[in-house]
């Protein structure tokens, strides 16, 4: 096999695949020498670019997903007769942002920069597999501990976390309101200010046991 066929076989793989394509994934759909699919992708897009065609290859997740460039967006939010995009409420989004920053972060520590119960965006957004259960801190009470998942990356256009914009850089784009609020998601809260995250039921369990 040469070259050529690899790239029309890596092109073809990247129409076809639902979710970003990884060079892991390329490694196993090859039976022998797999092309290296960084070096691909950079062919390909060149291609495109001299083309003048109206997609690229975008780096997603840790993956590459063939993307239709912004200029036509409208055209196909015109066809779709709908935007396409995630909707999320004001409260979800700022959920979001949290986990996105200070991930892994516990439910309490949400709460605290936000100001009000959480736990019901944060079923929501579990729901929506855009953050997912990391595990659980080694605090009091050890509540669980929640970060973002591939499929945020994937529905926010990033290949990886640290491609989010820094929070200086989004406080000098909003108002002072705004700013105070990213100022808040800078602070660290010490683990041993962290409230156990127990249930009713796990109270009542333990009054029955006490008594």
């Amino acid at each position: 096999m040469n070259l050529s066929e690899q790239i029309q076989i890596v092109e073809a793989l990247l129409f076809a695949s639902p979710e970003p394509l990884t060079q892991t994934r390329i490694n196993l759909i090859f039976e022998t020498d797999p092309p290296k699919l960084d070096d691909t992708v950079k062919e390909l897009n060149h291609n495109y670019e001299k083309a003048n065609r109206s997609f690229r290859i975008q780096g997603i997740a840790g993956g590459f997903q063939l993307t239709t460039l912004p200029e036509f967006d409208i055209w196909i939010k015109r066809m779709l007769d709908k935007s396409g995009k995630l909707i999320l409420s004001t409260a979800a989004m700022e959920t979001l942002a949290i986990v996105a920053y200070k991930q892994p972060i516990s439910r309490f520590n949400v709460e605290s920069i936000r100001g009000v119960d959480c736990s019901g965006v944060i079923k929501t957004l579990l729901s929506k597999n855009l953050v997912r259960i990391k595990g659980r801190d080694e605090g009091p009470g050890r509540p669980l501990l929640y970060a973002i998942t591939d499929k945020f990356l994937e529905n926010f256009g990033l290949n990886r976390i640290s491609d989010l914009p820094k929070l200086k850089e989004i406080a000098d784009l909003t108002d002072v309101d705004a700013a105070e609020k990213m100022k808040l998601m800078e602070l660290q809260l010490k683990p041993s200010e962290q409230p156990p995250d127990i249930s009713p039921d796990d109270l009542a369990t333990g009054a029955t046991a006490q008594t």
